[in-house]
């Protein structure tokens, strides 16, 4: 009989269980430290400038130079690319679990050192920030991967796409926590510590005391993470991987024992084990190619594509909430409050467009699919930037007065607002979450996690492309209107080009994971049981006939 017909057809077919739930508290708490440790540098990188590079001949607030503020926020995408790469081929040969502890371990002992960044110049500051920004990076990368491919294993086939869109979703709780986390602590700064705006006292409006609070902002990501860490470890390996890798059925059962309410027996009587786990043929092998090249192709370019417009208006938030008018220009705050206020907008744009974007696709997708979620969330995406591209200059106003609050007055602050927060409602409710998601479906067990980094890493090269060209080509644009406008239209041309990849890909929605991969095909026979149609039933209703002689039941998830 087919696989589908044993173990796998009990984890497709199980109830859901309260430990679906906790598997996604366990995973979900790397990746909201993922979305934490990238996105809070935005709060925050605005005072770096101020602290470390003040000149006092420029009559403006201390700012970084362009090339530093783009390694700063680039070197994490960096390291996240390098992690994904290879802890997904690492997941791939020793097995998820063993590989799962190492890369929280790594943010979180990344984080706590991106606090503690050491030197006595400005120069050293930022070099030791940078490297630990890598190498924070690279176990957020390691984290896209397994996260993923765990949950997809270990979901029934029902609510997969919830569950691990669920996992995913926990990052925009880790965008908003960001803000809100420089908010708070920048709010107690700014109490302890007041000081006039800059325009009425240049040198006194940076507080020294502002050191700490970056230092606070960053660390803080590592905590909540921490406490995950036990139950990282405790989490048994997935059953699919040890069937259908390691070809180790009986493990299999007694691994997916360790997850359930109650007790599995680890033999069954008529249970058959299979010799070996099926073909062998090779990562970008001509077979591989000819049966998953094609998906590749399509999740590779979609999140590729993805990554450069939803990373380039990600890390430029901080010069877009003063075009929008949600900010004052620089001079108007001191050092701290400029934190206060760009966290306050921040936390305010997450709660209302981009969290809601996430829990709208755990909510949507195993009801409408994963492929119409991506092909209109691409599509929304383009008209809004076109919109904002081609109307920025009216949007944004014209600078105002020096002796005016805001930098830019008589625009239509409100429409950009808008406009900028649908484009982030439906980058989550769209292709953000349904990139983070099929990779994990798609592709035979023992490539899964590798086929999974690798779509990963080419967004995150889309991302690099994001915090490095774009955001260099609108710093450095004589003209900033002519500059953000080309910008902003090219972003929405990605974004079309991102809709047109999707087509590539196919729909997983109500699909085992071994009937859209092929290894229901590959895999006969890897446990067949007497009775299984029986037996299927019983784990369904997670009942058990105690009246007719027959090998003990299971509920599997």
């Amino acid at each position: 009989m087919d696989t589908n017909k044993g173990v796998l057809s009990k984890l497709d077919k199980a109830k859901t269980q309260r430990y679906h739930f906790m598997a996604v508290g366990i995973a979900g708490m790397g990746f909201f430290t993922d979305a934490y440790d990238l996105f809070c540098i935005t709060a925050v990188i605005k005072l770096i400038g101020r602290l470390y590079y003040y000149d006092p001949n420029s009559h403006s607030p201390g700012k970084l130079p362009k090339n530093v503020n783009n390694a700063i926020t680039g070197v994490a995408l960096c390291g996240t690319l390098t992690g994904q790469l290879f802890f997904g081929w690492l997941g791939d040969k020793l097995g998820r679990k063993k590989v799962y502890g190492i890369t929280l371990a790594t943010m979180v002992g990344c984080a706590l050192a991106s606090g503690l960044s050491f030197g006595s110049t400005a120069k050293s500051v930022v070099a030791s920030l940078c490297f630990f920004r890598f190498w924070l990076g690279f176990g957020i990368g390691g984290d896209y991967p397994l996260s993923a491919v765990i949950m997809s294993e270990y979901a029934n086939q029902k609510t997969r796409g919830a569950f691990v869109a669920a996992v995913f979703a926990m990052q925009g709780v880790g965008i908003l926590v960001a803000g809100g986390v420089a908010m708070l602590v920048s709010k107690q700064f700014l109490a302890a510590y007041p000081a006039r705006n800059f325009a009425a006292d240049p040198v006194q409006s940076t507080q020294p005391q502002g050191d700490f609070v970056w230092r606070i902002v960053l660390m803080f990501g590592a905590f909540p993470a921490a406490f995950t860490y036990y139950w990282r470890m405790k989490m048994p390996e997935t059953a699919r991987y040890t069937a259908l890798v390691e070809g180790d059925h009986k493990k299999a059962v007694e691994d997916m024992a360790k997850v359930l309410d109650k007790d599995i027996p680890s033999e069954e009587p008529n249970t058959r084990v299979a010799a070996t786990p099926g073909p062998s043929y090779g990562l970008f092998s001509s077979e591989f190619l000819k049966k998953h090249g094609l998906h590749l192709l399509g999740t590779t370019s979609a999140w590729f594509w993805l990554d450069i417009a939803f990373y380039s208006l990600q890390l430029t938030q901080k010069d877009i909430y003063p075009a929008s008018g949600l900010v004052p220009k620089a001079s108007q705050m001191n050092a701290i409050e400029e934190v206060f206020l760009l966290s306050r907008a921040m936390f305010v744009v997450a709660l209302l467009a981009t969290v809601p974007g996430y829990w709208f696709t755990v909510y949507f997708i195993d009801k409408i699919g994963r492929h119409k979620i991506q092909l209109v969330g691409f599509f929304v995406m383009s008209v809004c930037m076109w919109l904002l591209g081609q109307n920025y200059g009216e949007y944004r106003g014209v600078e105002c007065s020096p002796d005016k609050k805001y930098d830019y007055c008589d625009g239509k602050h409100t429409r950009f607002v808008i406009l900028f927060g649908v484009t982030l409602f439906f980058a989550n409710f769209g292709p953000n979450s349904t990139t983070f998601i099929v990779p994990a479906e798609l592709f035979p067990a023992r490539f899964r996690s590798t086929c999974h980094g690798i779509s990963a890493a080419a967004g995150k090269a889309g991302a690099i492309i994001g915090a490095f060209v774009v955001q260099g080509y609108t710093d450095n644009a004589e003209n900033k209107i002519r500059g953000m406008k080309k910008a902003l239209i090219t972003l929405s041309v990605v974004n079309l080009l991102g809709f047109f990849c999707t087509f590539l890909v196919p729909e997983t929605r109500g699909r085992s994971l071994e009937e859209i991969s092929g290894e229901d095909k590959e895999h006969p026979g890897n446990i067949t049981e007497d009775n299984a149609n029986e037996t299927t039933n019983h784990a369904e209703e997670g009942t058990r006939n105690t009246n007719v002689e027959k090998p003990p039941q299971t509920s599997m998830v």
